[in-house]
């Protein structure tokens, strides 16, 4: 990285996603600022000001400064190019997301298995224990654990992160030579220093503004394989960052609550409208990702093997989650898998009847 990347950043009106295109047209950066005033033209058209910021080199110069400053305070700055940007963020679909990062720490951005975990900053005692106890279920596959360092859930999943020897990931609505909320400065260095980090897509200096936290939600959502909402109200930054991981065709996990608690309305309805899987427990997770012993299929043997056999693939889906959680409601099998209600009812009934599955006392299920 160069302060050339840097200045890209600085040219006004351009953004992230011209940024990203002049990087086709001109995959070496330097090449930009040296271009004859024809060939921008030809380039940016009628946009006069960023021909000049280009032409005059002013943001070069500010760049240059900026790099000097990052490097006195061991920050990074990560172009959308380098290996060490995180590369999910460069998927399909994601060309909103920032074209440079500034990054504390020496985490890897590119992990196996990557996962948001958001929530209230008003989080209940059973939404910070259900964090801290997913988290730490979490750490059978090494999951880089990332969130916005805000109070409440966001806490409780960077603190259980640490605590479990996870690397875990601060995503920052400001620059990196400021913390928010201040009493998470501690929490924040034992990030940085333990093989986690924090980033933000902010210049130093820029200040704390509520403006740029609904922003830097996509970058949480972008960073990660899956967005896992714990207590979540109404409305808020949890869902809005649920909503931009499915904009990113990412999966989104849920932990149901109680229906009368004001912060389970978010998940209940993420749940409700098939936005998101229900969650009890990691193996939820690892289930619906393919991940740990589930990645080549569920073990299956003996009667199961001839059973499943003779099922549809929805059939075997249902069977495949009745063999991970034993016993399910009707409920339950339609939110995990994904399936209407109406569908997974009928596939249940014809189940039954063929004696794949059995009905127990209180309408719940499983395999025969």
């Amino acid at each position: 990285m160069t302060p050339y990347h840097i200045a890209l950043t600085m040219i006004p009106r351009l953004g992230n996603r011209g940024i990203r295109k002049l990087a086709e047209i001109l995959p070496r950066v330097e090449e930009v600022f040296g271009q004859p005033h024809s060939q921008l033209v030809e380039i940016f058209g009628k946009h006069a000001d960023i021909i000049g910021a280009i032409e005059g080199r002013t943001t070069l110069a500010a760049a240059e400064k900026a790099a000097r400053e990052l490097e006195g305070k061991g920050i990074k700055a990560l172009f959308f190019t380098d290996d060490a940007f995180p590369q999910r963020m460069n998927r399909p679909g994601c060309d909103d997301c920032p074209a440079l990062l500034y990054m504390l720490g020496e985490c890897d951005l590119n992990p196996a298995h990557s996962v948001a975990v958001v929530g209230t900053r008003k989080a209940t005692p059973y939404g910070l224990t259900t964090t801290s106890r997913l988290v730490e279920e979490l750490a059978g596959e090494k999951t880089m654990i990332v969130s916005g360092l805000a109070y409440g859930i966001d806490t409780s999943a960077h603190t259980a992160a640490l605590a479990c020897g996870l690397p875990t990931v601060g995503v920052l609505g400001h620059g990196l030579d400021r913390i928010y909320p201040p009493e998470n400065r501690d929490l924040a260095s034992r990030m940085a220093a333990t093989g986690g980090a924090l980033v933000t897509e902010y210049p130093l200096g820029t200040a704390i503004d509520r403006k740029n936290f609904p922003a830097r939600n996509r970058i949480i959502a972008a960073m990660s394989d899956a967005t896992l909402v714990v207590e979540a109200a109404e409305h808020g930054g949890a869902l809005i960052t649920a909503n931009m991981a499915l904009g990113y065709s990412r999966e989104v996990f849920a932990v149901p609550g109680n229906i009368d608690a004001p912060y389970s309305i978010g998940c209940n309805t993420l749940i409700t409208n098939n936005k998101a899987t229900l969650v009890r427990n990691a193996g939820d997770i690892y289930y619906q990702m393919g991940w740990g012993k589930y990645k080549d299929g569920l073990p299956n043997a003996g009667k199961q093997q001839e059973m499943f056999a003779e099922m549809s693939p929805d059939e075997k889906r249902l069977a495949d989650l009745l063999v991970l959680h034993r016993e399910m409601t009707l409920d339950e099998m339609a939110n995990l898998s994904g399936m209407p209600m109406q569908k997974t009812a009928a596939l249940v009934f014809s189940m039954e009847t063929r004696m794949i599955i059995q009905c127990l006392p209180g309408r719940i299920y499983k395999l025969v």
